[in-house]
């Protein structure tokens, strides 16, 4: 299964990637994180695994796309 991993202490909820997922596989999640953002999380079984999220967002390491693993 396709999945997302989020690093919640690296997001500063900017929520680029967000809105650029075609399938709306993220959003932003209630917990507040190390930084005092409301960090994105993942929450979808539509994921493609495109990687839209992980080139428009700006935090290198805070998204990890995971193609084909549980």
């Amino acid at each position: 299964m396709n999945h997302v991993v989020v690093s919640t202490d690296l997001c500063k909820a900017c929520r680029l990637c967000v809105e650029a997922c075609p399938k709306h596989c993220l959003e932003l999640g209630s917990a507040i994180n190390a930084l005092g953002h409301q960090a994105v999380r993942f929450d979808s079984q539509e994921c493609t695994a495109c990687g839209m999220c992980f080139y428009v967002c700006p935090e290198p390491g805070t998204l990890t796309v995971m193609k084909g693993t549980a």
